[in-house]
């Protein structure tokens, strides 16, 4: 259950309708979950791979603008430094395990090449985005259990409605504090006049934390939680922030910095061998591969106006809220060796 079906409200904002990523129009989110053994010696997959898409057309044809952010930079995800460079994002962008980044970015460039003959022979070639955490607690992660064709089936999965949060898809075999963690979303509006308002969406890939560190004051919980005793490396977090504001790439970049704050909040303070990475991209508007045009026309918004403020706050109030649903939704998880990794209870 999502933590304010629990009675808890984190920030001041509002949220969408569905306080999840895909309340910013056209937003989609896809998973593919493997949970099964490998063999007799105790292996098994707990893993998976999860894919967000900004719209449901080409996106390579019709990309979108898009900024990341690194917090903590002990991490290997693909495509970001092309984003940075030109402030697009022209894939669907991908979640999964360390290990699995390089067989997701293969069945991405599949299924990007056979929608678009024209990829690497007419124009240029295509930059996948995929971020990743390490699984290897729950997931024996030396046995590449995710395949290409996972990330192809993600993406034909993703819908527009509530996403599937907790131990789904990419977030199988995550913990958060010690505790189970995994896929979460939340969302924020953000009044601009009195005839426009924004969404902000976010959906995360928490895997971060030592229970010790977990800010649980700020949170409803029971007495029924079972202290962890689990001590996993580092971690990481991905953070995927989605909006419909219309805002450049440099203006995304400092929208999406706010998302530390709300990391921060939960008790993180983005440790050393941690890769806590922020992805945002904005739906206001779709840039064509080509153009015959010499200049580009946009809508964005003043830097100096309360608006932007409110973004900022929406941002950091939707990432807090979803790393907890990440933990609210997931459920105990067995996987290789049988290592168990117990869900946290909230509630009062």
């Amino acid at each position: 259950m999502k933590i304010r079906g629990m009675g808890l409200s984190i920030g001041q904002l509002q949220t969408g309708a569905k306080n999840c990523i895909t309340d910013v129009e056209g937003v989609c989110v896809g998973h593919v979950t493997l949970e099964f053994s490998l063999n007799d010696l105790g292996d098994a997959a707990c893993t998976g791979v999860t894919a967000i898409l900004p719209h449901g057309g080409n996106l390579f044809r019709e990309k979108v603008t898009a900024a990341g952010y690194i917090l903590n930079g002990f991490g290997k995800t693909a495509g970001l430094i092309q984003v940075d460079e030109l402030g697009v994002l022209e894939s669907p962008i991908m979640l999964t395990n360390t290990f699995g980044v390089p067989a997701v970015t293969q069945g991405v460039l599949q299924y990007m090449l056979e929608q678009n003959e024209e990829i690497g022979l007419t124009t240029g070639t295509v930059n996948i985005v995929v971020g990743e955490c390490n699984d290897s607690y729950l997931n024996s992660i030396r046995h590449c259990a995710v395949k290409p064709e996972h990330a192809i089936e993600a993406i034909r999965n993703a819908t527009n409605e509530i996403a599937q949060e907790g131990a789904i898809g990419a977030g199988k075999g995550m913990m958060c504090f010690g505790y189970k963690g995994g896929i979460g979303s939340s969302s924020r509006i953000v009044n601009g006049t009195s005839n426009e308002r924004f969404t902000v969406g976010c959906l995360v890939l928490s895997n971060f934390g030592q229970a010790n560190e977990f800010s649980k004051e700020r949170y409803i919980m029971t007495e029924d939680n079972i202290e962890s005793t689990i001590s996993p490396t580092d971690g990481s977090i991905i953070i995927v922030l989605a909006t419909d504001a219309p805002l450049s790439s440099r203006q995304l970049k400092r929208v999406i910095k706010r998302c530390g704050i709300g990391l921060g909040r939960t008790g993180s303070h983005f440790s050393n061998g941690s890769g806590d990475i922020v992805i945002g991209f904005t739906t206001a508007r779709k840039i064509a591969h080509q153009t015959e045009d010499i200049f580009d026309t946009r809508r964005q918004l003043r830097d100096d106006h309360t608006v932007m403020n409110t973004l900022f706050m929406a941002a950091a109030e939707a990432t807090e809220e979803a790393i907890i649903n990440s933990m609210s939704q997931a459920q105990t998880t067995t996987g290789r060796n049988n290592h168990t990794v117990q869900n946290y209870v909230f509630g009062k």
